[in-house]
């Protein structure tokens, strides 16, 4: 079982970075896979990026390729961090980190633990 706490949301302009962070608290984090899902008022919770417990693998939404790079840190594998690039209108959502043991998927089920959310506002 393991906790999850999300960090670095925020307001940024069009164009702008922005870091999130995503704590992963539990026994044996290197077997999960952490994902950062967005959801955005009205629509669907959505997968945005995910990587492996080793952080060797990595899998991104087409909408994320080339501007969000997601990494593990490669001592404890306790933290994720999505940093966003050249961020756009349409970025504008609530971002979940979640996790599941063994391989990343790309729909929500089957991620079993959740992050209370952190808010990125892009303004054009």
């Amino acid at each position: 079982q393991v906790q999850l706490s999300e960090s670095g949301g925020g307001m940024v302009l069009a164009g702008g970075s922005l870091r999130l962070s995503c704590l992963v608290d539990g026994r044996t984090v290197r077997g999960y896979a952490v994902s950062w899902f967005r959801q955005a008022p009205g629509k669907e919770r959505e997968f945005v990026a995910g990587i492996m417990g080793s952080g060797r693998m990595t899998y991104y939404a087409d909408s994320a390729k080339g501007r969000f790079t997601i990494s593990r840190d490669g001592t404890t594998g306790a933290t994720v961090v999505l940093e966003m690039k050249s961020l756009k209108f349409e970025d504008t959502a609530v971002y979940y980190c979640a996790a599941k043991f063994g391989a990343v998927a790309t729909t929500r089920p089957p991620y079993n633990y959740w992050g209370q959310g952190t808010q990125v506002t892009v303004s054009s």
